[in-house]
Parts: structure tokens; sequence; C-alpha cells
């Protein structure tokens, strides 16, 4: 029985705040300078939508200097990615010099050790004499 009663006693509550906020107007701002025309508060909120296009087509165009940065930003990459490729390529370049220069000296260090041997080598006695 007692929820009953809370559930009419909200009930009412609820009435009595929806009947009197009907009554008034205006409670949150206080208006004391109303405009002759109603008409001339929507003129000073609204625009004509030529006048609205026009904001919203200067408001996204982008300055010139975006384009100017976004130009520098293009030829700073490219410069970039050009350095990058010329050292690429001069590294490689070093690399082939270094391996036929290793190729050369191994050779030569070769063909002198073979001189060697056969110089001190006659046939007819070992390579390394043994002392005893």
């Amino acid at each position: 029985m007692s929820w009953t009663r809370v559930f009419v006693l909200s009930l009412l509550t609820t009435l009595l705040i929806l009947t009197f906020s009907s009554v008034v107007e205006n409670a949150a701002v206080r208006d004391d300078t109303k405009p002759a025309n109603p008409r001339g508060a929507a003129r000073q909120v609204f625009m004509p939508e030529s006048d609205a296009s026009n904001f919203f087509k200067r408001r996204t165009r982008r300055s010139t200097r975006y384009y100017e940065l976004v130009a520098e930003q293009r030829v700073k990459i490219a410069a970039s990615e050009h350095r990058r490729e010329y050292n690429e390529e001069q590294r490689n370049e070093y690399e082939n010099y270094a391996e036929e220069d290793r190729d050369e000296v191994n050779e030569r260090s070769r063909e002198t050790n073979e001189q060697l041997r056969e110089y001190n080598y006659d046939g007819l006695y070992p390579r390394y004499y043994w002392f005893h």
C-alpha cells in the first residue's frame, strides 16, 4: 500500500512541475531589450544563403602559405631521396672496388708465393731442410 502512495505523490509532483514550467516564459535569461521587430533578431542570427555559401567557400580555401609549405616539403623529400640514392650508389661502388682490390692483392700474393716456391725448390731436395 505504501508503494502506491509514493507512486501517486511522484506523479502529482511531476504534474505540478510541468504545469508551472509552461507558465514561466524565460527563467534563465532576462531580456530587457526586446527588439521592436522580431524579424530583426532573426536577421542578426541568420544570413542569406549566398552569403553563407561565400563564407564557407572562403573558409575552406587554403592559404598560399600552406601550398608553399607543401611545395617546400616535396622539394626536401625529393632532395633527401636523391641524396640517399647517391650515397647508396657510392657505397655499392666502393664495395665493388674494395672487393676487386682484395681479389687482386690475393692473386698477386698467391703468384709471388708460387714463384718463391719454384725458385727455392729445384726438385732435388725437399722444400724444407731438416738439420740433424
